[in-house]
């Protein structure tokens, strides 16, 4: 019932925000593209860079910025140009779908060593692939003259697929994403929404500087359980403290 019902439950919300949105951004390129976004939203991935779009715009309003979706074009785009007093950026949203978790190997004594690494590795996985990401979007956008933001989503997994809870080792994510942005200065900083990751219990009290996190009750199911941003400490084009403080107000 919960396949048959989630489809339903998902239109209606993301219907509901690309109409704010809509009544929004006014200028025709934002119409454009809205319009686009919004016939796409029942093809690949079941929306998810759609939902993840409209989910982030809507919070980057309520922050207090004026945002504006930029057209697509055959040379790779941000998403969107906002402002915020007199100070503006351009922001990227990718989401990452698709399975979380290691291969099995035929063998039984393979697979059990494989299962034992994947239960202990504190998300590895998953933050390899996030790393992935961020250097494929940074390619994308280093022609920006200007702060870039990239928002990275870990959308819900589908009730019907496999539920393994793997622990994620958000310090760990950090550091690494912090380590990476050094190398990718026009990347002034991510905002990752994690929304079913289990992070696992902290092992040190040491914390990064540039980094903002959230951690919400699993029981919130409305919010993802997990949002962090991490600022690019080498970054060509900082973020101002009044972005970054805005910014950290919507995680």
């Amino acid at each position: 019932m919960a396949r048959a019902e989630r489809p339903a439950r998902w239109g209606r919300e993301l219907e509901a925000q690309w109409t704010a949105l809509h009544r929004l951004c006014t200028d025709r390129a934002s119409r454009t593209r809205l319009a686009r976004l919004l016939d796409r939203l029942t093809g690949h991935d079941r929306g998810a860079l759609e939902s993840a779009l409209a989910e982030l715009a809507t919070l980057l309003v309520r922050a207090g910025f004026s945002i504006g979706f930029l057209p697509e074009s055959q040379s790779r785009t941000a998403d969107l140009e906002c402002s915020l007093g007199q100070e503006w950026m351009y922001v990227e949203v990718t989401a990452l779908v698709g399975s979380r978790r290691r291969p099995r190997w035929d063998s039984t004594a393979r697979e059990r060593k494989s299962v034992d690494e994947e239960e202990n590795d504190g998300g590895h996985v998953l933050t390899n692939r996030l790393v992935a990401r961020i250097s494929q979007k940074a390619r994308q956008l280093v022609h920006y003259c200007a702060p870039v933001l990239l928002a990275v989503t870990v959308p819900h997994r589908d009730p019907w697929q496999d539920r393994v809870t793997e622990e994620l080792d958000l310090k760990r994510l950090a550091g690494t994403v912090t380590v990476m942005l050094t190398l990718v200065r026009h990347v002034s900083a991510v905002l990752l929404s994690l929304w079913d990751e289990e992070p696992a219990p902290a092992r040190s009290g040491v914390r990064l500087a540039n980094v903002h996190m959230v951690e919400r009750p699993s029981r919130q199911t409305a919010y993802p359980r997990v949002r962090l941003l991490i600022l690019n400490p080498a970054a060509a084009y900082p973020l101002s403290g009044w972005e970054i403080e805005a910014l950290k107000g919507l995680l």
